[in-house]
């Protein structure tokens, strides 16, 4: 369907936008590099063009009637729109750009302290990171890796896994001096912290011969970052979860309070949508696939047009 007979001119809803932004149509023709009168013809258009006035002409200026309070709105909103695609559209086609979707504590505690090194490399990178904990659709946002933590491959992508994690439990060093050592089972006169998923508790118990449920004074965060804030803060006992929380750990903002270790149930994931990656895409996999210690088989497999999806 044709709608340019339904829409008001591009050039005089910038003319317009950039009058209402400044208070002027001086100002506007300076921000748009174009003449005074050129401003004024391209706003006259567009009031011919709806049929009223959007603005009241003053000695000093212009100042937007309640019909140009409107307009500017919805046209500021398009505008946005538009930018946000183009600057989406631009990225993806930019041979040095990758976007890649992962939960928040991921990014700050994993991809963060090796940004540098993902990046500064030859051919050196940009990661547009989104910290987000839901799927997200490779294709139609275009993502162009993702990093997750699961239990096996995703359905209709391509997974590789990065690492597993050997969990042990760690407390504030306030608290792990009440603690003291002894018997697992000690550690349950204390809160216990977990994220949405208790399976790395109950992983941890079950390898001690325990069976653990969360119970009412045990603690849940949806991020992983919150729940090591809160063990630090003294709140109760969180499982560190190798390399997430390893600078912490060496920092001694937490210390480990029992030196028994179980893998948790759930691993990462480097996943990537079905057919060839992009150059820059290929390039940072393997440069993540390389920091998690995955081996060069693995990787290429991982990057084969071919591969198959979970």
């Amino acid at each position: 369907m044709d709608h340019s007979s339904t829409l008001p001119p591009l050039e005089s809803l910038r003319a317009f936008e950039a009058a209402a932004r400044t208070g002027s149509f001086s100002a506007a023709a300076v921000s748009l590099n174009l003449t005074h009168g050129a401003v004024s013809r391209q706003v006259a258009r567009l009031e011919h063009w709806l049929g009223l006035r959007v603005f009241q002409r003053q000695a000093r200026g212009v100042v937007l009637t309640s019909e140009g309070q409107h307009l500017l709105q919805r046209t500021q909103e398009a505008f946005a729109l538009i930018a946000d695609t183009s600057d989406r559209w631009r990225e993806q086609r930019g041979a040095a750009v990758v976007r890649v979707s992962a939960p928040p504590s991921i990014c700050s505690l994993w991809l963060m302290p090796r940004l540098a090194a993902l990046e500064g490399q030859e051919p050196v990178l940009r990661l547009v990171l989104q910290a987000e904990h839901r799927r997200v659709d490779f294709e139609e946002e275009g993502v162009d890796l993702g990093i997750r933590c699961g239990r096996g491959g995703a359905p209709g992508r391509v997974s590789l896994k990065l690492f597993e994690e050997w969990c042990f439990p760690i407390a504030s060093p306030r608290l792990a001096a009440t603690i003291g050592e002894g018997e697992p089972q000690r550690l349950l006169a204390h809160p216990l912290i977990h994220d949405s998923d208790a399976a790395g508790w109950r992983a941890w118990f079950a390898a001690c011969g325990l069976d653990y449920r969360p119970r009412p004074q045990d603690r849940r965060f949806d991020d992983y970052n919150i729940v090591l804030d809160a063990a630090a803060h003294g709140l109760g006992i969180a499982l560190a979860r190798p390399p997430l929380a390893q600078e912490q750990v060496a920092s001694g903002r937490l210390v480990q309070v029992d030196a028994r270790t179980a893998l948790n149930p759930v691993a990462y994931w480097l996943d990537r949508p079905v057919g060839a990656p992009r150059p820059a895409a290929e390039t940072l996999s393997r440069r993540i696939a390389s920091e998690a210690g995955v081996t060069p088989e693995a990787i290429a497999a991982f990057l084969d047009p071919q591969a198959r999806v979970s």
